[in-house]
């Protein structure tokens, strides 16, 4: 089966908000087996919007479409199609209860164009919205397969996993089991961790093997197809290894983790402590490590440290270190880590200072990091990075990059008892 998705508004066009929801749709559908091969955006006109289905008939079995089906005279998705297939819109008896009772438990007043968002494709599939109002829907007409979903991707994407998907992949699976599982790697760049494996992803059949960079990261996902779960599972570890023997250096977890939930996790099993000292990341990585349940059972505090006098007065960074070795240096980061950890008495301390842009500091140019490490009982130790992108970027990947170095001393340290 082939796949078009199209996304309705304007907003779209207009660069007012970006389309996540096709990236999302398109992953998805890989897992299935099913090839997406084009991407469509059109505005809120029922013209247009005619045209683009015409297009999409003629190449695509299965059209997605993601948009227009609110309250609002421009939502005009469900109405276009309807009469492109010559069918009625119905009322979803069940999808009105529930914008009924919406609004009756907000105390809000529910104008008549609210109802608009209960109205369905004649004999199509309903796919309840549990997480807004507008229900999608699947029409099968014998020759195409729509799909309409709505446009906030807090909608869609539950909507396509609990409902979508299942609906699909009745249709495309038989009697086959597909699973995937994603393999995550940091410290390596895309172009260099497939030119590594080439030749395992110019052979690839059964599993398949699919690279996705993300910002300063790389998964694969590895799919495979069968009767059996068992001989999924047996394919995927085959392929997983000769990958890792490979790339497994960068190699940090799987699925859905982050370089943050593992690094946590590690923390956590140690049954360790951990302080922070943040110049400039600005309490980046503080921010990102308490936006995970549990950070409190390991995060005692942190400091953010851009003022020369802060590092000086608050955290005891000697002066001399300062004047002679400035404070984007090696030296500061390392009595940075080192003192937050004894001020606040942890067991980790790590420190973070440089250059974000975009002009440079102390004659050392935009992208130039230091991290310091402290473990009690072992030498404190700065790891020095040159790092490319806008300023938020080298913010993002800085702390990305102290994830990275602490789960390797974690893991250093366990594997040497």
């Amino acid at each position: 089966m082939n796949a078009e998705i199209i996304a309705v508004g304007s907003e779209l066009l207009l660069g007012q908000i970006v389309n996540t929801n096709a990236r999302f749709i398109s992953q998805q559908l890989a897992e299935l087996g099913i090839n997406v091969y084009y991407h469509t955006v059109v505005g809120d006109n029922p013209n247009r919007l005619k045209s683009a289905i015409d297009i999409a008939e003629k190449r695509s079995e299965l059209i997605i479409f993601t948009g227009g089906l609110g309250p609002t005279k421009d939502d005009l998705t469900k109405e276009t199609i309807a009469k492109h297939v010559n069918k009625q819109l119905v009322m979803d008896q069940q999808a009105l209860e529930s914008i009924v009772l919406y609004f009756e438990r907000s105390k809000r007043t529910m104008s008549e164009n609210n109802k608009k968002q209960a109205l369905i494709l004649e004999d199509s599939q309903v796919l309840p919205n549990e997480h807004g109002m507008a229900p999608g829907m699947l029409l099968d007409s014998g020759d195409h397969v729509y799909m309409l979903l709505p446009g906030p991707p807090r909608e869609m994407e539950p909507m396509f996993l609990k409902y979508g998907y299942p609906a699909l992949r009745s249709r495309v699976q038989g009697d086959d089991i597909i699973f995937s599982r994603v393999l995550r790697f940091f410290g390596i760049g895309e172009s260099m961790l497939e030119t590594v494996i080439e030749d395992l992803i110019d052979a690839q059949t059964n599993p398949t093997i699919a690279p996705l960079a993300s910002d300063g990261e790389v998964t694969l996902r590895v799919t495979a197809k069968h009767k059996q779960m068992e001989t999924i599972l047996s394919l995927i570890d085959e392929t997983e290894k000769k990958i890792l023997d490979r790339v497994g250096e960068y190699f940090y977890g799987y699925d859905d983790t982050s370089l943050m939930h593992e690094m946590i996790k590690l923390i956590k099993e140690n049954n360790l402590t951990i302080a922070c000292a943040e110049s400039l990341t600005g309490g980046m990585f503080q921010e990102q490590l308490t936006a995970i349940p549990g950070a409190g059972d390991l995060l005692k505090g942190g400091v953010v440290c851009y003022a020369s006098e802060i590092k000086a007065k608050v955290l005891n960074v000697r002066q001399q270190t300062i004047d002679e070795k400035g404070v984007v240096s090696a030296e500061c980061a390392a009595e940075l880590a080192q003192n937050v950890s004894q001020i606040m008495d942890t067991d980790i301390g790590i420190s973070f200072t440089g250059v974000a842009g975009p002009d440079d500091l102390e004659g050392k140019t935009p992208g130039t990091v230091y991290i310091g490490l402290y473990l009690n009982g072992q030498p404190v130790h700065a790891e020095k990075l040159n790092l490319g992108g806008t300023r938020e970027q080298i913010r993002l990947r800085t702390v990305k990059y102290g994830c990275y170095f602490l789960i390797k001393r974690l893991l250093e340290k366990k594997n040497a008892n």
